[in-house]
């Protein structure tokens, strides 16, 4: 993988490097997914997902210290690490002040993802994810 960021290596500057790396290799590998609406609207999911991880690396984690991922015709593997060992919250709605924002990003992972798990690291964390390419039937 090239590196966009300069200053590590295969890892993009930001969250809009990343998504374009994700569907540069989604569109190589299983070019028929923009053949369908379906097939439209698992791209967007896949981007939405790196965004959010690639985002919160970035803005929460402590800087992204690693972007990872592997695309077959039917899934996409995406590692994301940053450099906090913090785990990701979720914000109860109910718990929510009026003023907060934020805390909805990962349950939308979560919710968009086949597969989520977290990977601590000696100086951060890894999230790694599967998406399936394949619309549903």
């Amino acid at each position: 993988m090239r590196s966009l960021s300069g200053a590590r290596a295969n890892v993009p500057a930001t969250a809009a490097d990343a998504r374009a790396l994700v569907r540069e290799k989604i569109t190589s590998t299983a070019p028929r997914l923009q053949d369908t609406e379906d097939g439209g609207r698992v791209m967007a999911d896949a981007l939405l997902v790196t965004s959010e991880l690639v985002t919160n690396a970035l803005r929460h984690g402590g800087g992204l210290t690693a972007f990872d991922l592997l695309t077959t015709e039917s899934e996409l593997i995406l590692n994301v690490a940053d450099a906090s060992t913090d785990l990701p919250v979720t914000t109860d709605p109910a718990d929510r002040e009026a003023h907060q924002i934020g805390g909805y990003g990962w349950p939308l992972v979560c919710s968009l993802a086949q597969h989520v798990a977290i990977t601590p690291l000696r100086d951060g964390k890894q999230i790694t994810i599967l998406i399936p390419l394949i619309p549903p039937a």
